[in-house]
């Protein structure tokens, strides 16, 4: 297992069926944001999922564990990260369920047929092209930055890959919600379910979780709010339930 690591690597346990995931402090690595939608996901069995912006891949191995997809793909234009994706993959054994394409989520046409997907996923940049400080170390900017794509690119793959029928799922910040609500309908992705994330209770949200439906019809659901600390700093009981194989 050691000897899949590169330097300046390190195995992360990602606290969900025995599943690892390689990682490295130059890049972005995963928070609970990703825990958390590879949670707030349905996926059926038998069926195809395809991951926007996948970094190391931890949404596809999570969902790997956790559901019972037939292919889940991650797509991740830094080199160094979908090889690190890639490594963990076979790593866990999983790359008879889960392979991972070194691409640009704006070129995604190319690489898929339309209607390939019956779910999409996405943790994208979060933070506009221009706005807030950039990170000094260009591989982390790329992802927490609107760099190599935006919004608009990532709701125009996810319309391209999705079945008529199939589900988006993707998590992003609370004061982008108008901007997504907007873009998503102009690729006639219909919202569907709303989830707000709270650090604390009786604190601003932090995260949203957002379901859409390709042609699906205006109905808006919000669901009871998650709360992911305790008063004490320890995660809640539904936190740590998302943290193994029942959440």
């Amino acid at each position: 297992m050691l000897n899949e690591l590169f330097d300046g690597e390190r195995l992360e346990d990602l606290q969900c069926g025995g599943m690892m995931l390689i990682q490295a402090p130059r890049y972005f690595r995963f928070g609970i944001d990703a825990v958390l939608l590879a949670n707030f996901c349905r996926v059926r069995a038998g069926e195809t999922v395809i991951d926007l912006c996948t970094g190391t891949g931890v949404i596809p191995v999570l969902l790997c564990a956790k559901t019972r997809a037939k292919n889940i793909f991650g797509i991740e234009i830094q080199t160094a990260c979908a090889d690190m994706a890639d490594r963990s993959v076979k790593l866990n054994g999983i790359a008879d369920r889960v392979s991972i394409i070194n691409g640009d989520v704006r070129c995604v046409c190319e690489t898929f047929l339309a209607g390939a997907a019956n779910v999409v996923t996405a943790n994208p940049p979060y933070i506009k092209k221009g706005a807030g400080k950039i990170n000094e170390s260009n591989e982390i900017a790329i992802a927490r930055h609107e760099i190599s794509c935006d919004l608009s690119d990532i709701i125009k793959a996810a319309a391209w890959l999705l079945k008529p029928g199939g589900r988006f799922y993707a998590v992003h910040r609370p004061e982008r919600l108008a901007e997504i609500m907007c873009a998503a309908r102009e690729y006639r992705i219909e919202p569907k379910t709303l989830r707000y994330v709270h650090p604390y209770d009786r604190k601003p949200p932090i995260l949203i979780l957002m379901e859409f439906i390709k042609g699906g019809a205006a109905f808006l659901k919000t669901l009871a709010p998650l709360t992911v600390y305790e008063a004490d700093g320890a995660y809640t009981n539904e936190t740590q339930e998302i943290y193994s194989l029942k959440g």
